[in-house]
C-alpha cells in the first residue's frame, strides 16, 4: 500500500518516487510532452521521451530539468503532477514529499521547485541535498561523529559532500554529469567524422562501450548512426573504446578536480576518517566504466560505487523523514509549505 509520505528524486534525466517504506514507486524519463497550441500534456516519462526529436511542430517534447533545477516552472508543475497522480491514481491523497536538489541551489531555484510541488498536489514539501540522500541511501550511518565523502553523478550535476555528525563540514556541486558526457561524444563525433549523432546514441554508446580509464585488454567496439554532414546522408561509424576515452577524458577530469577540492578543505581529523572510510560514489554516471579507478588514482583513496546507484538517491530520500528531527545545515530544508 502506497504511503503519504514519498521522496522524489527530480532528476534532469530521470525521475524516481520512493515511499517511506522503501518501495519503488515510479521511474521514468524527466521528459513532458505538449500541445503546443492547447497547452494539453499528451504524454509524460517513457512515453514522451521515445518522442524526442521526432514530433511534428504542433508537439513539442521537452525536458524541463536542466542542471538539476527547473528550467521550465510550468513544464516541470505539470510533470510532476503528472506522475504524482500516476503514483496515487485517484489524486485525493495528498503527500508529505521530500524532494532532493542539487548541493549548489539557489534559494530562488529552490522555490520554484517547492513551489511545483505544492502545485502539483503535495500537502507538505521538503528539500534535501542530494549528496546527503544519497549517502542515507547507501547506508551511511550518517550520525556518528565520523567523516564521510560522497560523489553523486546525475544528469546534470555532481554533487560533493563530506559530511559527519548529522551535518555537512564542506560541499560542491559541478554542472558535469551524464547529459555533458552525451554531450562531449556528440562533439567528438561530429569533429572527428563529420557525423551528426542524436544525445540518445550518445548515450547508448557511453553505456555500451564508453569508459575513462582502461587497459587494452578491456577495447570494445559499437557501431553509432547519424546524419552525414558532407552529403547530408544517414551513415554509420565504428568507434572503439580508446576513442570514447579520448572524448570524455575533459569532461571526466571537472569531477576529479571538484573531489580534490573538497578534500583539500576537509578538517585534517576529518580526512584521517576519510581515508579509511573512502568515498563513495553514487548515480547513474557512477556506473561510467573507469571513473571510480580514475578518481581512486588521483585521490588516493579507496572508492566504492553504492549497491543500485541509480536509485540510491531516490531512496536515501524518502528515507529521510526518519532523519527530520536530527538533520542539521545543508540537510532537509526548513522549507515546508502547506497547501
Amino acid at each position: 500500500m502506497v504511503t503519504n509520505d514519498i521522496g522524489i528524486d527530480l532528476g534532469t534525466a530521470t525521475v524516481i518516487i520512493y515511499d517511506s517504506q522503501g518501495e519503488l514507486l515510479l521511474k521514468e524519463p524527466s521528459v513532458i510532452a505538449v500541445d503546443t497550441k492547447t497547452g494539453k500534456i499528451i504524454a509524460a516519462g517513457a512515453d514522451a521521451h521515445d518522442m524526442l526529436g521526432r514530433t511534428p511542430d504542433r508537439i513539442r517534447a521537452q525536458m524541463p530539468l536542466m542542471n538539476g533545477v527547473i528550467s521550465d516552472f510550468d513544464a516541470t508543475r505539470a510533470m510532476i503532477d503528472y506522475f504524482i497522480r500516476k503514483v496515487y491514481h485517484n489524486g485525493l491523497i495528498k503527500p508529505r514529499v521530500v524532494v532532493c536538489v542539487p548541493s549548489g541551489i539557489t534559494p530562488v531555484e529552490a522555490n520554484a521547485v517547492v513551489s511545483a510541488a505544492v502545485s502539483a498536489g503535495a500537502r507538505k514539501v521538503y528539500l534535501i541535498e542530494e549528496p546527503v540522500a544519497a549517502a542515507i541511501g547507501a547506508g551511511i550511518d550518517i550520525t556518528k561523529p565520523e567523516g564521510h565523502i560522497v560523489l553523486d553523478i546525475g544528469g546534470g550535476t555532481s554533487d560533493i559532500a563530506v559530511l559527519s555528525l548529522s551535518g555537512v563540514v564542506c560541499k560542491s556541486s559541478v554542472k558535469m554529469a551524464g547529459r555533458h558526457f552525451d554531450e562531449a561524444i556528440v562533439k567528438y563525433i561530429k569533429r572527428k567524422y563529420n557525423l551528426l549523432i542524436g544525445e540518445r546514441m550518445a548515450e547508448n554508446a557511453k553505456i555500451a562501450c564508453a569508459s575513462v580509464k582502461f587497459n587494452e585488454d578491456e577495447q570494445c567496439e559499437i557501431v553509432i548512426k547519424g546524419r552525414n554532414l558532407n552529403n547530408g546522408l544517414p551513415g554509420k561509424q565504428v568507434i572503439t573504446r580508446a576513442e570514447l576515452c579520448e572524448a570524455l577524458t575533459e569532461s571526466a577530469e571537472v569531477i576529479v578536480a571538484a573531489v580534490r577540492r573538497i578534500l583539500e578543505t576537509t578538517p585534517p581529523e576529518l580526512a584521517a576518517d576519510i581515508h579509511r572510510n573512502g568515498l563513495v560514489m553514487t548515480g547513474g554516471g557512477a556506473l561510467l566504466h573507469g571513473l571510480d579507478r580514475l578518481i581512486s588514482e588521483n585521490t588516493k583513496l579507496p572508492v566504492t560505487i553504492a549497491p543500485n546507484p541509480t536509485e540510491c538517491v531516490a531512496k536515501g530520500t524518502a528515507a529521510s523523514f526518519e532523519y527530520a528531527d536530527r538533520l542539521f545545515d545543508g540537510f532537509i530544508k526548513n522549507s515546508a509549505y502547506l497547501k
